[in-house]
């Protein structure tokens, strides 16, 4: 546990302009759609409040917060949240929530590179921080994949 590392940083290129990608960050419904999770309210904006229930199947009972700390249209979205925090029952509040910052940036006639990090790991408690930024690192990767097959128009991958 000790050798957790704080930050969790992924990139993917898309091929669609910078303006699409950050419409399917910024639109709460729209990042629902491949996120798979149905926010209320649903709509972003600094400094709100908004909580999701997961729709990916078997994981229906996980409702998450998070908290939008900036949408800097079209480079940057930033909020927090409890990392993986699933377990039924269990209340996560007391602990501090991790830092999610994706960053768009144009890329040369290819369209998007996009890159998710989420940071703040080492404040978690000790039983829980390994797995969180295990099951994070790689639920990262899955949801560069389904953003990715969401703006191709193909549905989100079944993880």
């Amino acid at each position: 546990m000790a050798n957790t590392p704080d930050t969790i940083e992924r990139s993917v290129l898309i091929k669609a302009p910078r303006e699409r990608v950050w419409r399917a960050l910024a639109d709460a419904e729209e990042f629902g759609t491949w996120f798979r999770a149905r926010f209320e309210p649903p709509h972003f904006e600094p400094g709100a409040h908004v909580r999701a229930r997961v729709l990916f199947p078997g994981y229906e009972h996980v409702v998450f917060d998070l908290w939008i700390e900036a949408l800097d249209a079209p480079e940057r979205m930033v909020y927090r949240w409890h990392p993986y925090a699933i377990q039924a029952g269990v209340d996560y509040s007391a602990e501090e929530p991790t830092r999610v910052s994706f960053t768009l940036a144009e890329a040369a006639g290819q369209g998007t590179l996009l890159t998710v990090v989420e940071s703040g790991f080492s404040k978690l408690p000790p039983e829980r921080r390994d797995l969180a930024f295990r099951m994070n690192s790689g639920g990262w990767e899955a949801q560069l994949g389904n953003i990715t097959r969401h703006l191709d128009g193909q549905p989100a991958a079944a993880q």
